[in-house]
């Protein structure tokens, strides 16, 4: 495990499955191939975008050991996957995702306290968690669903002086919070990846550390080219933000099967087969925005490349 992660974007995978239901590992490790080729600094695996919550226990423990096998140290994995309700089931899990070798386990944020109990409820049974893997690095995500646990600066803070954590998905959508968060976790090895990709440029400004979010899943290139670059090329980065910011409607359509056909577009032999959508809801027009959305990527990545490259 790596006592310190990079900067920069870290996709929340998806999860490719057959036509017959199955994990289509073919697939995946096509995929993760794909995110390298991106330029991708880190994967985040079983996680919302996975449909973890659709994933069997040896499911989620084999996709984590697949991916950190693929990856092949070429760049670090981190994966969640504990969902269950009951902290001692959990406890179980995060054992079995830690047996992977990732180089953190990632704690859903709402799954260690019910939405009735407080922070002090929530950090107890962190506690337990850290002290039952003493070897183990851990990472933190404000995962949206079945609810929304948002973690304040001040518990952030106390994580991050537990030496334990290096990574967060931060989901607040919210930059005043976000720059709280990054300043509670300065000089610790905490670092903070945002969900929200309007907020990129700034939080970046901000310190903070880079992208983690759904948007990775069709322009890899752009955000990997923002993290990398806003501070030298600051106008043209301005622009591929307002462009990223407008592209977030995407989000929430017809997602993941979106993303899925984005991969075909790409050459990604996945299926639009997913355990949480119905395919049929996925129509022509929907496959026409994403090949628009597609091509315009294309196009802008280009602009941006000359651009640069005339500046230099």
């Amino acid at each position: 495990m790596r006592e310190q992660l990079p900067d920069g974007v870290w996709p929340v995978m998806l999860t490719p499955f057959t036509q017959e239901n199955e994990v289509d590992y073919a697939a995946l490790e096509r995929l993760v191939e794909w995110y390298i080729d991106k330029g991708a600094d880190g994967l985040f695996a079983v996680c919302l975008s996975s449909e973890m919550f659709h994933l069997s226990l040896r499911e989620r423990v084999e996709i984590s050991r697949f991916v950190v096998k693929t990856a092949a140290g070429r760049i670090p994995v981190v994966a969640s996957g504990h969902v269950s309700d009951s902290i001692g089931e959990q406890l179980d899990e995060i054992g079995q995702i830690a047996d992977t070798c990732v180089d953190a386990v990632v704690l859903v944020t709402n799954r260690l306290a019910s939405e009735q109990e407080d922070e002090a409820a929530w950090k107890r049974n962190v506690e337990r968690v850290l002290a039952a893997y003493p070897d183990v690095r851990f990472g933190l995500y404000e995962c949206p669903l079945p609810y929304q646990r948002l973690l304040s600066p001040e518990l952030l803070n106390w994580c991050a002086k537990t030496g334990r954590f290096t990574f967060m998905k931060e989901c607040s959508n919210d930059l005043e919070v976000i720059k709280r968060k990054i300043e509670a976790v300065q000089g610790t090895n905490l670092k903070v990846f945002i969900a929200n990709n309007p907020h990129v440029l700034e939080t970046m400004q901000a310190g903070g550390n880079g992208y983690s979010g759904i948007l990775a899943n069709f322009q890899p290139e752009l955000y990997v080219w923002l993290t990398r670059h806003w501070s030298r090329y600051p106008e043209q980065a301005q622009v591929v933000q307002d462009y990223l910011g407008a592209s977030n409607l995407f989000e929430g359509r017809h997602y993941p099967t979106s993303s899925k056909y984005y991969l075909q577009l790409e050459g990604v032999p996945a299926t639009l087969k997913c355990r949480n959508r119905r395919e049929s809801d996925f129509k022509i027009t929907h496959r026409r925005e994403i090949e628009q959305l597609h091509r315009f990527n294309r196009y802008l990545l280009n602009e941006i490349a000359t651009k640069t490259n005339e500046g230099q």
